[in-house]
C-alpha cells in the first residue's frame, strides 16, 4: 500500500516538473521570437533549452515548438519579403564627398542621433577639418558592423518606404581601386559622386582621374543603373549655378555612353549638397535652387527598377570575409538562389561539405534568405583557416565550376600609352571576390569593332581599344561561371601597375571543369 502511495506522489511531482519546464520552454521560445538578432545569447539559450527539453511531455512540447517555429518563420519571411533589398555603391574621385553623403543619408533616415553628430563635429573641429564630420559616421560604422574586423569598403544600412538599402562606401583614391572593385562587385545601383567645385570636377574627369576609371569598372562589374549626383552645389565657386550643372552633364553624357550605359534609360543626373543635406531626403527649396524641378536622391533611389533575381536558381555566395564566432561565419552577397537554416551546401574550390547552422541578414537572424541579400552564414564542417576570399558557398546538386583556364572576350582600355598586347601578357584578374595573377596564353580571334563579329585573319598582337577572344590561365583554382549563365560571376577586369587595362566576360569554360 505504501508503495502505491509513493508511486502516486512521484507521478504528481513529475507532472508538476513537466508543467514548469513547459513554461520555461515557452518563455525561451518567446525570447527567441522577440530577439532574433542576439547572436550569441541565442545559441546559449538554445543549448539550455535543449538540456531541459527531455523532461517535457513529448506530444505537447512538439506542438509548442512547431507553433513557435512556424510563427518565427512567418515573421522572418514576411520581414524579408516585405521590402526589396538593394546594394548602393558610392563611387567617384577622391574628395568628391562620397562618405559625407553616406553619413548625411544615415542622419536623415534616423540611423544616427543628434548627440553622435555633435561628437563628430567636435572631433572634426579639433583636427581643423570642420567639413569632414559627416564622413566620420561612415568611417566608424565600418569598424562596428563587422565585429572589429575592418572591411575597407564602409557599410551601413537605411530604409525608405519601399526599399532596404545597404550603402557601400567605396574608397576613391587610386591606390585603393582593388577595394573599390570588391565594393562595386556587390552593388545593384551605383551613385557616381561628382564635385561641382571649380577644378575638382576637371581633376576627376581628365585622363587618369578616378571618375573615369570608376565608371568603367562599375559597368564591367554589373552596376547597370547609375545615379550621377553633382555634389558641392552650395560651394561659393558654384552657388547652385545651372550653367555649371549643365556643363558637367554635357561632358559626362558622351563618356557614359562610350562606357556602355544607356543614358536615357539607365542614368539619372541630379544636383545635391552632401554637407547640408540639400536635395537628399526632400527636394531642394526653390529659394535655394529655383531651376531644379526633378526628384531628390531618396525618390530617385526608390524609383530605380532592378531586374528580379531567381530565388530558385542554384545557390551562389562569393565569400568576401570570414571569422570565428561559435563556428565558422562567412560573409558575402547571395548572387543567386536561396539559403535556409539546416541546408547542406558546399564550399568550392575545396569541395568541403558544410551545414548551415544560422543565417543573418544585416544584423537580424532569419530562417531563410533570398538572392541579393548581404548575409553572414554560420557553418559547421569547415575550419575558418581554410577559407579564402574568393571561395564560393554553393549548392551541392549544382556546384560552381572550378577552373585554372577559361576563354574570354576581352576589351583593352585606352589607359597605357602605345601599349601592345600579345600572348604571354600578365596582369591581375579581379572576378567577383577573386583576386588572382593571370596570363593571356593565346589570342584566338580579334573582334571587328563595327560588325562585332570575329575577323578571319590570325591575330598576333592587339593595341588599345581592341576586342579579342583569348584564353586566360591562372595559377590557382578559381570559381567562376560563364557570363551567359551567371553574369555576376562571369565578368572581370584585368589590372596592372595600378591601372585597369582591360574588361572582359567569360565566354567558355573547359569541359573538364571540376564542378562534378
Amino acid at each position: 500500500m505504501d508503495n502505491i502511495q509513493d508511486d502516486i506522489r512521484a507521478l504528481q511531482l513529475d507532472s508538476s516538473e513537466d508543467r514548469n519546464v513547459m513554461a520555461n520552454g515557452e518563455d525561451l521560445m518567446a525570447d527567441d521570437v522577440e530577439k532574433p538578432d542576439r547572436m550569441d545569447e541565442d545559441s546559449r539559450d538554445e543549448v539550455q533549452g535543449d538540456s531541459q527539453l527531455p523532461h517535457v511531455e513529448p506530444r505537447n512540447t512538439g506542438e509548442v515548438v512547431e507553433e513557435v517555429s512556424a510563427l518565427d518563420k512567418t515573421e522572418n519571411d514576411t520581414e524579408v519579403a516585405k521590402k526589396r533589398h538593394l546594394n548602393v555603391v558610392f563611387i567617384g574621385h577622391v574628395d568628391a564627398g562620397k562618405s559625407t553623403i553616406g553619413g548625411q543619408i544615415l542622419f536623415l533616415s534616423g540611423q544616427v542621433d543628434e548627440r553622435t553628430i555633435q561628437k563628430y563635429e567636435r572631433e572634426a573641429k579639433d583636427k581643423s577639418r570642420e567639413s569632414w564630420y559627416m564622413a566620420y559616421i561612415m568611417d566608424t560604422n565600418e569598424e562596428e558592423r563587422v565585429k572589429g574586423i575592418t572591411v575597407e569598403v564602409g557599410r551601413a544600412h537605411f530604409e525608405t518606404e519601399t526599399t532596404r538599402f545597404t550603402i557601400l562606401d567605396a574608397p576613391g583614391h587610386k591606390s585603393y581601386v582593388p577595394n573599390m572593385i570588391s565594393g562595386a562587385s556587390q552593388a545593384d545601383i551605383g551613385v557616381l559622386v561628382i564635385s561641382a567645385r571649380k577644378g575638382e570636377f576637371e581633376t576627376g574627369y581628365e585622363k587618369g582621374g578616378q571618375t573615369r576609371e570608376h565608371v568603367q569598372l562599375a559597368k564591367t562589374l554589373g552596376v547597370t543603373k547609375l545615379l550621377v549626383v553633382v555634389n558641392k552645389m552650395d560651394d561659393p565657386t558654384v552657388n547652385w549655378s545651372i550653367d555649371r550643372y549643365n556643363e558637367i552633364e554635357s561632358k559626362m553624357t558622351p563618356f557614359l555612353k562610350s562606357s556602355g550605359y544607356n543614358v536615357k534609360k539607365d542614368v539619372q543626373f541630379l544636383p545635391i549638397s552632401g554637407l547640408h543635406g540639400s536635395n537628399l531626403q526632400t527636394r531642394v527649396d526653390k529659394s535655394v535652387c529655383s531651376w531644379w524641378k526633378g526628384a531628390c536622391l531618396f525618390e530617385a533611389l526608390d524609383a530605380i527598377d532592378v531586374p528580379p533575381r531567381d530565388p530558385k536558381a542554384p545557390f551562389r555566395l562569393p565569400i568576401i570575409d570570414k571569422f570565428k564566432d561559435m563556428g565558422t561565419v562567412v560573409m558575402g552577397k547571395a548572387e543567386s538562389g536561396s539559403v535556409s537554416e539546416g541546408d547542406s551546401l558546399m564550399v568550392m574550390p575545396n569541395k568541403a561539405h558544410v551545414k548551415v547552422l544560422a543565417v543573418y541578414c544585416d544584423e537580424d537572424k532569419v530562417r531563410r534568405a533570398g538572392p541579393g541579400e548581404n548575409l553572414r552564414v554560420r557553418l559547421s564542417g569547415i575550419e575558418e583557416e581554410v577559407i579564402l576570399s574568393g571561395f564560393v558557398l554553393c549548392s551541392v546538386a549544382r556546384p560552381i565550376p572550378v577552373v585554372t583556364s577559361f576563354v574570354a572576350q576581352l576589351q583593352f582600355l585606352e589607359v597605357l600609352d602605345n601599349a601592345i598586347y600579345t600572348a604571354g601578357y600578365k596582369a591581375v584578374l579581379h572576378i567577383h571576390s577573386v583576386v588572382e595573377e593571370c596570363e593571356i596564353v593565346e589570342l584566338m580571334k580579334q573582334i571587328d569593332l563595327k560588325t562585332k563579329k570575329p575577323m578571319k585573319k590570325k591575330v598576333l598582337f592587339v593595341k588599345n581599344g581592341a576586342i579579342v577572344l583569348c584564353r586566360i590561365e591562372v595559377n590557382n583554382l578559381i570559381c567562376i561561371e560563364k557570363f551567359a549563365d551567371f553574369p555576376q560571376l562571369g565578368r572581370f577586369t584585368l589590372r596592372t601597375e595600378g591601372k585597369t587595362v582591360a574588361i572582359g566576360k567569360v565566354t567558355e569554360l573547359p569541359s573538364s571543369s571540376s564542378s562534378s
